[in-house]
Formats: C-alpha cells, structure tokens, sequence
C-alpha cells in the first residue's frame, strides 16, 4: 500500500517552515499532497491560483510532491486520494494543543488516517503566515521567512 500524506493549510503566504517540512517529510511517504484548504468565510491575503503556483513552483523538482486544493472536511479529501496520513508541523506547545484536539476529532471522524507531528526546526519556530501577512502589510522585510518563489 502506497504511503500517501496530505499536508493541508492555507498557505497564504507559504513560508520556509512549510517548505522544511515537506522537505523533512519526503524520505517517510512515496506521496505528499500539499492540500490548499478553501474556507470561504475566511479572507486570504493572496488568492488561491497565487497560492497554487508559488507551492507548485517550490517543489516542481519533487517527484513525490503534488498541490492541490479542496474544501470541506480535511479526512474527506484524504480518502478521495487514498491517503492515509496527515501531516502536520508544531512550532510550540500552544500549536500542539490546537492539533492534538484536531487530530483527535479527525481520528473519530475516520479511524484510517493518522495524524504525524513534525517539530518545526528551530530558525523558524517564529515563522507564521499570519506574522508574514502582518510584515508585508506593514511594509516590512519577509525575505527571510519566504521562499523566493514567492513574490508579492
């Protein structure tokens, strides 16, 4: 059985910390499905194509590495592609506590896809794509947080 993962976010924007993780996860799955979530009653910074392109162009020497988007539940979309785990990275102790109770609702909800933690190296613990989307709004430099596939 092939071992596919689903990496889900927004990504808006994608940053270093996202783009070490997928890195640090390829060696463990013979898929990655970076999964863009739609949530319509949320605002994005940078639309979805944007969002799409950047990841896409970020990982177009990864084999193993696809993009795509979906909407509604995350363990729906994992069993449209057969994946069976869901990566997700921790960056402190307050996100482990935020994911724990999602991947225990998503453990409820389907038994066949286990939630895989990843700690966040530590350069980029501080790193969010909602403290990116507050230095670019307030005309500061993200270049260290960014992948340079990423312009804005």
């Amino acid at each position: 059985m092939e071992r596919t993962a689903i990496f889900p976010g927004s990504f808006d924007p994608v940053t270093l910390g996202h783009v070490s993780l997928v890195n640090r996860a390829i060696p463990l799955f013979d898929k990655i499905i970076i999964g863009i979530g739609v949530n319509s009653d949320k605002k994005s910074m940078f639309n979805l194509k944007q969002r799409m392109t950047w990841l896409k162009e970020i990982f177009k020497s990864e084999p193993k590495v696809s993009v795509e988007s979906f909407s509604g539940l995350t363990v729906d979309f994992c069993r449209k592609k057969n994946a069976n785990y869901l990566l997700r990275g921790l960056r402190t102790a307050a996100d482990f506590e935020f994911e724990r109770g999602i991947g225990q609702v998503n453990r409820k909800l389907a038994v066949e896809v286990e939630t895989i933690f990843l700690l966040t190296e530590p350069e980029f613990t501080p790193v969010s794509s909602s403290i990116v989307r507050d230095v670019i709004r307030n005309g500061g430099d993200v270049s260290s947080m960014i992948p340079k596939e990423v312009k804005y």
